[in-house]
């Protein structure tokens, strides 16, 4: 139920940035400080758009995972992330996962202030942040699947490739 739950939710982890200036939520260049600050706040208001909808939709139980996905997902192992600083375990678990997928695909996806990297270049940070950014075991989980994880990034891409075709969108991934 667990793992079903994540899964459902982890479409919701970035709800929040539905509250930022698309002005900054498309930057070309990095953001400055004051930028920044306000990106960071769409951990919280996810949380709080979820915590709404939970009280209209009060037995779809996925949501309170979602619920703790958008809150902690920028959360960091070492306690260094946002937007509460919190460390280790007391990170809940989903959000501990979504924290590795959502970098996963962050780095492997073009971005209009990036290109993508290779999945090995992304697995490689991964590794490296595994003990400071990330859950160490959930990173080690992650890393163990390499094989599956590129087969569903392709799949992703190869749908969206198809979805922005019927759509006439230009893809902006590269494979």
């Amino acid at each position: 139920e667990f793992m079903e739950n994540v899964v459902r939710s982890a479409p919701l982890h970035d709800i929040g940035k539905i509250t930022v200036s698309d002005v900054i939520l498309n930057k070309p260049g990095r953001l400055t400080e004051e930028e920044y600050e306000i990106m960071k706040t769409h951990a919280i208001a996810g949380e709080q758009i979820i915590d709404k909808t939970i009280k209209i939709i009060p037995d779809a139980d996925y949501l309170v995972e979602a619920k703790a996905l958008a809150g902690g997902h920028h959360e960091k192992w070492n306690g260094k992330g946002y937007p509460r600083g919190l460390s280790g375990e007391d990170i809940p678990l989903s959000a501990r996962i979504m924290a590795v997928a959502d970098v996963f695909d962050a780095l492997v996806s073009k971005r209009c202030y990036k290109e993508p990297y290779s999945y090995e270049k992304a697995f490689s940070i991964i590794e490296e942040d595994a003990g400071s950014h990330f859950d160490p075991k959930v990173a080690e989980a992650f890393l163990e699947a390499k094989e599956e994880v590129i087969e569903i990034a392709k799949s992703f891409v190869i749908r969206l490739i198809k979805t922005n075709t019927k759509t006439r969108i230009p893809p902006k991934i590269s494979i």
